[in-house]
């Protein structure tokens, strides 16, 4: 019997509760992951409510429902036996949070969260080993002279070369049809199309869903998603397809030439549009690898309270291929910010992006 197993304690049940935002798939992921949970399948695990059973229900929750430990090359069961002696009775509860945080650090996954009453873990070396590659105020001033429109997470406008520009900052910010449709009108005498999701950290994919439909013409493939089908590590369903339609009737659709500024900051349903947009004729991917997060959230409670959020469903692009680790640029278009081209007011990934819509053939 392993360590984690001969600690099994019968006092407080571990609750779980799915958090997955594709409308499409919504009942097929959740019936299929509450059939993890039901005692038919498997023993669901009760742990007491001391620094050692929430440390054990911890332990065990990622490793029955974490997608990404075998993709990682993570040795979960090496992790826990390094960190289990760091928990002691007596212990107080900012000493086990900083445990637990330290080894949920190890899933080096920007998704993943500890949180408590007082203080939320997370993981941030996805981005902060990264050049920033952005500056708001830098475009705002120096490329828009602060006359740029704003609507919701959107600015836009149209650039003195011709090019027009739009920055999404999050897609936890919707945006209507009848918003776009007059964005799109506005720019349509440019000669190509901006769209800057530097430092996007994500939100929910139905308003990703909404931007990419006015760039696609018929029903588009978007990716395909698995969900676990037991603990195992490797348990996973076969990859379901899910689809993308286009714009309704009546909305404007952009066919010319369009360029998605990316950086490490760029994560989650962000990185989703990335690997979407990157696929679809005439868009090409400028600046840096995006931050990844691809994986799909799941959510549980250890017995003392604590919730714990991170990636249970993993999710690819069109082609099949994984993007926890990020979206590259289009080939030959990896660009970072030059400090000397910031000083003279320049964003090397914005100019680089203007100069190729410009040398782009009609």
């Amino acid at each position: 019997m392993s360590y984690h197993s001969s600690h099994r304690l019968s006092h407080h049940t571990i609750r779980h509760n799915i958090a997955v935002t594709f409308p499409g798939l919504l009942a097929v992921i959740v019936a299929s992951m509450l059939s993890l949970l039901l005692p038919s399948c498997h023993e669901i695990e009760e742990y007491d409510n001391d620094p050692k059973g929430n440390f054990e229900a911890l332990w065990d929750i990622i490793d029955r429902h974490y997608c990404f430990l075998d993709e990682k090359g993570i040795d979960w069961q090496e992790i826990h036996d390094r960190y289990a002696p760091q928990v002691y009775d007596g212990m107080t509860r900012q000493q086990l949070f900083r445990v637990c945080s330290s080894m949920l650090d190890e899933l080096r996954d920007g998704h993943t969260n500890l949180s408590t009453p007082f203080a939320t873990s997370y993981y941030r070396k996805w981005w902060s080993d990264y050049p920033q590659n952005y500056n708001e105020r830098l475009i705002q001033e120096h490329y828009f002279n602060f006359n740029y429109t704003s609507i919701g997470a959107i600015d836009y406008g149209l650039l003195t070369q011709g090019v027009a520009y739009m920055r999404y900052s999050t897609f936890a910010s919707g945006i209507g049809d009848g918003n776009l449709n007059y964005i799109l009108m506005l720019m349509q005498s440019a000669v190509g199309l901006i769209i800057d999701v530097r430092d996007n950290g994500g939100g929910d994919i139905t308003n990703v869903e909404t931007l990419v439909r006015r760039f696609i013409s018929e029903k588009t493939l978007a990716g395909y998603i698995s969900h676990k089908t037991g603990p195992g590590h490797s348990d996973f369903s076969e990859p379901y397809p899910y689809y993308f339609d286009p714009a309704p009737t009546g909305c404007l659709v952009w066919t010319k030439p369009v360029i998605v500024l990316t950086n490490r900051g760029t994560f989650s349903a962000a990185n989703n549009f990335v690997s979407i947009m990157k696929l679809l004729p005439n868009v090409r991917i400028v600046g840096a690898t995006t931050g990844g997060g691809s994986g799909m959230p799941f959510s549980s409670e250890l017995p003392n309270g604590w919730g714990v959020r991170f990636s249970a469903c993993p999710v690819t692009d069109a082609l099949g291929q994984s993007t926890e680790f990020g979206v590259e640029p289009t080939e030959g278009c990896a660009v970072d910010m030059d400090p000397a081209d910031i000083l003279s007011g320049h964003d090397t990934i914005l100019d680089f992006a203007i100069a190729l819509l410009q040398s782009s053939p009609d």
